[in-house]
């Protein structure tokens, strides 16, 4: 193995030390409980299997008197307990890039991995898009009758394909095969008469049905390709469905025959007018065998049409993908749809939708695959088949620009731009038997004739150093008494056992009368700590425990680090008693990069403010220190005598906040933190304006659009003032009047000194008064009565006081 990045210096170095990255899954999990520990974990091999961040310590003395499953934990834990580094066993993860192997469009392309069950490892995989590939074209053409009008408008293709790919590709070679269907029944008609002449009915002379027929290997000649393609028959089967996927297959997988270049971009067209059969569609023609794979051609004809299925999807997809071809599909309108779902199960497929196959549409669409193909890079993950159940795989891609696709492509890549891929693998379980395994991960660039080959070592036993021996063998506790120097002092069992008896102070720690704490049973001598659920107990006198640690949110030590020894270990990041505290100050930084604005200080990731008067997440608010509208008219006029353009903008910093912006209208941006506020400028329009002191720094945002009255409404509003105060006037001059008039009436006397007017017949108008008076004259009454004219009359004099008339009008017969 080599250094990988001395051969790929010019890949930038922090996606290229993503290779090495390796992670591990390791989160402590319940209330106070070991992720590793277990007392049912009794060797070296479960403990591993408990996950990657678990270790075993195979060193003969630990923690002597305690049960086997004390030797599963974290290593930190069991560093803490006196097991050094070179005793412990535990997860082996590695990655190895073989740079040996030259690439110019994959790298690396052979990489090993060692994993242990639970873990995972990373690595980066480049794709780099060249500028012009050589291009092999592959023709494969549905020769049933009904397209025959369709194979006509073939014979043009050649030579303008050729010239238009020669804006892109200077070296397109071309090739060409037919397939109908399967020749058995029910697809083809099997009278004797019908197979060799499909078209005997129509006096026709048809070429017989055939699954697959390889016309013409790969070659640059055009004029010869024009030629195969004129001398093309139609053929003739019995069902809509053709064997268009079976084809496909047999294009695909024979190499040397087709003749598919190593370097070359590989396209597959595929021309037809109608579905395709499908994997399972051969049972009614009594074919029952899965397709192998393989390629089945002899003298150019597929021998293998009448013994084997339709390949599957899934099979034809490995098959695309395994020899680096790219597919495109050329179908007439009706049968779009049918072949648009059909697409989305083939990576690196296309499909275009033709009404007639003719030469300028067949060109536009190659062209169109062939730029797709180069600006998509699209990787393609594959697990062998015996251990894709153990295995889990997730890509994701960087675009050229930076950005993180979703899925497992980037769309957009121009030529001499590398994509890059960093792929995670991780090891679920090992097999069965628990036996080391050694898996191969392909990872394959849709359409690149180049891919990665990624060797999986899984390490599932244990090898515990150079002694080999992990010591999960359960031993007798009692077992070296009979080797005791001092076994020849006493005789007989009942002499050992008072031996033994007396020998329970070795099981109490000084100043105690209780053995082992309280919290085990001494036998021989030596503490055995008793099992407790809420974690390991240990130590010489069972004195020590991982459980005795403060609680944060119900779990211990927050569950952002482990309980040894009584105290929190926190996990990195993290602090305090209970590993509560977080170290990171990302949480305190404002919008200006200053922690809690320049004005506080974070602790445990927020802000406590120096001074009272400021409050908020980062020490931004204040409201007492906001300025009032009026300090800040000075700075909004200079702007607007400036016409609010940006590039004068900087004449008015003297006066001004430092940072100024414009808007059309503020008056839909009024949050918390923003105090809305107006100017009126000399032409008496209005400027409303909004200012800030978040993040430590005065904000201004000011309205480009005032608010003014215009002319023609001021004068409307003018004229109709003017009409209302005439029309009011008048009200109160005629109302005057009528009041005078009134009183003038009311007073004694008003009618005395009236004209010498007397009025007509005509405008007399009676009204009775106190002077009325009665006449009586040969029985007739006669009222008499001074009589004068009303203002109902105004061209009618008042009557002179005393005057009477009598009224003939008004009489009344007395009895």
């Amino acid at each position: 193995m080599t250094s990988w990045l001395g051969t790929y210096g010019s890949v930038p170095l922090c996606l290229l030390l993503c290779c090495l990255v390796v992670s591990l899954c390791a989160e402590a999990s319940g209330a106070g409980d070991s992720v590793c520990w277990s007392p049912g974990v009794t060797s070296c091999t479960e403990c591993l299997r408990r996950g990657p961040q678990c270790a075993w310590c195979f060193k003969e003395d630990f923690l002597d008197g305690t049960g086997q499953s004390q030797r599963c934990d974290l290593p930190v834990k069991l560093l803490r307990r006196g097991c050094e580094a070179e005793f412990m066993e535990q997860s082996e993860i590695k990655v190895e890039v073989n740079a040996t192997i030259s690439s110019t469009q994959v790298s690396p392309q052979d990489i090993s991995v060692t994993l242990r069950p639970g873990s995972e490892a990373s690595i980066v995989v480049a794709v780099k898009q060249l500028e012009r590939y050589p291009v092999d074209l592959y023709y494969l053409v549905d020769v049933s009758a009904s397209m025959q009008e369709n194979l006509d408008h073939l014979k043009t293709v050649g030579v303008a394909l050729s010239l238009r790919m020669t804006e892109h590709s200077s070296d397109l070679w071309l090739g060409f095969g037919s397939f109908v269907d399967k020749p058995v029944s029910p697809y083809i008609n099997v009278h004797p008469s019908k197979i060799h002449n499909p078209c005997s009915d129509f006096e026709i002379r048809c070429r017989p049905a055939h699954g697959f027929h390889h016309v013409l290997s790969m070659m640059g000649n055009v004029s010869e390709f024009t030629r195969v393609i004129k001398r093309q028959r139609i053929s003739g089967n019995m069902d809509t469905p053709e064997g268009g996927l079976d084809a496909m297959l047999q294009a695909a997988v024979c190499q040397r025959a087709v003749g598919w270049r190593p370097e070359a971009k590989r396209l597959l067209l595929l021309m037809t007018d109608q579905p395709s059969h499908l994997a399972l569609d051969s049972r009614l023609a009594g074919i029952v065998t899965p397709h192998d794979g393989l390629c089945h051609l002899e003298n150019n004809v597929y021998t293998g049409s009448t013994q084997m299925d339709h390949p599957s999807l899934g099979q034809l997809s490995d098959k695309l993908l395994e020899n680096h071809i790219y597919s495109i599909f050329a179908v007439e309108k009706q049968q779009y749809q049918w072949y648009q779902e059909l697409v989305r199960l083939l990576p690196g497929s296309f499909l275009g939708k033709l009404g007639l196959f003719q030469a300028p549409n067949l060109i536009e669409l190659v062209v169109d695959a062939y730029k797709r193909l180069l600006s998509e890079v699209e990787v393609s993950v594959s697990v062998e088949d015996k251990a894709v159940s153990r295995y889990w795989v997730s890509v994701s891609p960087l675009c050229p620009d930076g950005s993180t696709a979703k899925g497992q492509s980037c769309s957009g890549v121009q030529p001499n731009q590398t994509v890059y891929f960093n792929i995670t693998i991780g090891l679920r379980s090992c097999p069965e038997d628990g036996e080391d395994e050694d898996v191969t991960v392909l990872v394959r660039p849709v359409g690149y004739n180049e891919s990665t080959v990624v060797r999986i070592h899984s390490k599932c036993r244990c090898s515990c150093g150079p002694t080999k021996q992990c010591n999960d063998d359960n031993q007798s506790p009692c077992s070296g008494i009979q080797d005791s120097p001092n076994q020849e002092q006493w005789q007989g069992h009942g002499l050992i056992m008072d031996s033994n008896r007396d020998s329970n102070w070795n099981c109490r720690a000084d100043g105690t009368d209780v053995d082992c704490s309280g919290r085990g049973v001494c036998e021989c001598g030596r503490c055995v700590c008793d099992q407790s659920r809420l974690g390991p107990i240990y130590g010489k006198y069972c004195e020590m425990d991982d459980f005795s640690c403060p609680y944060d949110g119900g779990l211990t030590c927050g569950g952002r680090g482990v309980c040894v020894s009584g105290e929190c270990v926190c996990d990195d990041g993290w602090t305090g008693d209970s590993c509560g505290c977080t170290v990171s100050t990302a949480s305190c930084k404002s919008a200006n990069g200053l922690l809690c604005s320049g004005r506080g200080r974070c602790v445990c990731g927020m802000c406590v403010c120096d001074d009272p008067q400021y409050s908020g997440d980062f020490c931004e608010r204040c409201p007492a220190c906001q300025s009032s509208c009026q300090s800040y008219w000075e700075c909004v006029d200079c702007h607007l005598s400036h016409g609010f353009a940006q590039k004068e903008a900087g004449h008015c910093n003297s006066t001004c906040a430092p940072l100024v912006g414009y808007m059309d209208d503020v008056s839909g941006q009024a949050e918390e933190m923003w105090i809305q506020c107006m100017y009126i400028s000399n032409d008496s329009c209005r400027y409303r304006f909004q200012t800030s002191s978040r993040s430590g720094q005065t904000q201004l945002h000011i309205s480009k659009r005032p608010e003014c009255g215009s002319s023609s409404s001021r004068l409307v509003g003018t004229f109709l003032s003017v009409c209302a105060l005439t029309v009011l006037c008048g009200l109160v001059v005629v109302a005057v009047s009528r009041l005078l008039l009134q009183k003038r009436d009311r007073s004694p006397g008003g009618t005395a000194e009236d004209g010498g007017y007397h009025c007509t017949e005509k405008d007399l108008s009676y009204i009775p008064t106190t002077n009325e008076k009665t006449v009586t004259t040969g029985g007739i009454v006669h009222l008499t009565a001074p009589w004068r004219c009303t203002s109902r009359f105004p061209r009618c004099p008042l009557a002179t006081p005393g005057s009477t008339r009598q009224r003939s009008k008004v009489k009344k017969e007395v009895e």
